[in-house]
């Protein structure tokens, strides 16, 4: 079984300083999160970006700014910038985030159109189809987020249909062979409106992931570390942080997301699992190493 990569998701689009005082907005605050995070044992960070006032942005110039100052105090980490952005932004808006130098190695790409509590998550078929040609034509390795099992089967039949990057060896809609890229997802469970955080649907989805694949488990709000448990034993990985959750604890608001990637790590330790570094994450994921 190889390590257990943690990712730190550290702001989101969504969560204010008015449900937990520690999230951050600023460079400053995001690249304090981000080093708290690493230096508990995150490889890898997935970013959002804030305006100072926390208005949720996907400015490329915001992201190359956030990005240089999270190198600078963490140059080993895997960054992942989400193209989710916030819900309501066109697709032009969440890809903006793919535009720094040097382009990102990761970024996520969301599967499917979804009901987000009161809200709607669009992401039409034209829009992942952009989507993955942004990243064929950039070589940027895609996290397939999946809220649902609807999406990690429409996702793994556009890889194989070359649409977006994938380890099946076809060839793109231009006729020319694609890179082969080994398959990465996210499994984004317990958010309201999609499908719930269960041991079932996360055997379900780690089950029905194409072979060489490699796979995270999200879990949204309270289920954040009852999902983390199973994909620990499971041989998958974990994400934390204040995006999906703001508690440490049931009525315990965590005072940095190094505290939520520390209760990983230590879950980790109890169930007998190593925890990667983030060269050993860069290797596991078939990623380049980073110069």
């Amino acid at each position: 079984m190889d390590k257990l990569i943690i990712t730190a998701a550290i702001c989101g689009a969504e969560v204010t300083k008015e449900q937990n005082p520690n999230v951050p907005y600023t460079v400053e605050e995001i690249v304090r999160e981000a080093k708290s995070a690493v230096d508990a044992g995150a490889a890898i960070v997935h970013l959002h970006v804030r305006e100072d006032d926390g208005t949720p942005t996907q400015s490329h110039v915001r992201f190359q700014e956030c990005t240089e100052a999270i190198l600078k105090e963490c140059p080993n980490v895997i960054l992942i910038p989400s193209t989710g952005g916030a819900v309501g932004m066109t697709p032009d808006e969440r890809l903006d985030s793919t535009n720094t130098t040097p382009v990102p190695e990761m970024a996520t790409l969301d599967c499917g159109t979804c009901n987000f509590g009161d809200d709607i998550f669009d992401n039409t078929m034209p829009t992942m189809r952009a989507f993955g040609k942004r990243m064929v034509e950039k070589g940027i390795k895609p996290e397939y987020e999946c809220f649902e099992m609807g999406h990690l089967e429409t996702i793994v039949h556009m890889a194989r249909k070359g649409q977006v990057p994938s380890a099946f060896g076809v060839a793109g809609p231009d006729g020319k062979p694609l890179p082969l890229v080994p398959m990465q997802f996210n499994f984004v469970l317990g958010v309201l409106g999609c499908a719930s955080a269960t041991v079932d649907n996360l055997v379900w989805m780690s089950k029905n992931i194409p072979a060489g694949s490699t796979w995270t488990a999200t879990g949204i709000g309270r289920n954040a570390f009852t999902l983390a448990a199973p994909a620990i034993v499971m041989g998958g990985n974990v994400r934390v942080g204040f995006e999906d959750n703001l508690y440490l604890e049931r009525g315990v608001l965590a005072k940095s997301n190094g505290e939520l990637v520390d209760k990983v790590v230590r879950m980790a330790k109890l169930l007998g699992r190593q925890v990667a570094t983030s060269d050993e994450a860069r290797e596991i994921l078939s990623l380049k190493p980073r110069n």
